[in-house]
């Protein structure tokens, strides 16, 4: 997430990056604590690539959900992740609404190794969320 000019401050693109990370990551842990989904780390990490005119907006955002722990599920963790993504991220469906195609990944490391996957993809346009299909 880029920093402002005082290493200790976020820039205003920032602050909507940590928020969406902050959104998802929140519905994404209650959802898998539903699940029973027994993790001891989960951490969201969020980049972004703005367009150069003015207004910049957020064009591509990428979501790596990091989760740490003994035998986890990966098909219950790719699913909680979805279900925030497409239905409960009020930032991701605002942003994914307009311009921005956000791509939610997971990284999942516990004593079966490390695995990768690409969970879901949303925007732009509304493309991906669960209201817009309903439309």
């Amino acid at each position: 997430v880029p920093l402002s000019s005082r290493e200790d401050a976020f820039s205003p693109g920032g602050l909507v990056l940590a928020a969406l990370g902050g959104c998802t990551g929140m519905d994404t842990a209650l959802i898998m604590r539903k699940k029973r989904v027994a993790v001891d780390d989960y951490q969201v990490e969020v980049r972004g690539e703005e367009r150069e005119a003015q207004p910049t907006l957020y064009t591509s955002i990428v979501v790596e959900h990091i989760v740490r722990g003994t035998s986890i599920d990966d098909k219950a963790v790719a699913r909680a992740i979805e279900l925030s993504a497409r239905t409960y991220c009020m930032v991701g469906a605002n942003l994914a609404s307009g311009d921005a195609e956000i791509n939610h990944r997971l990284r999942i490391v516990d004593d079966a190794g490390e695995r990768t996957c690409d969970c879901v993809t949303i925007g732009p346009r509304g493309e991906g969320l669960s209201y817009h299909e309903d439309a």
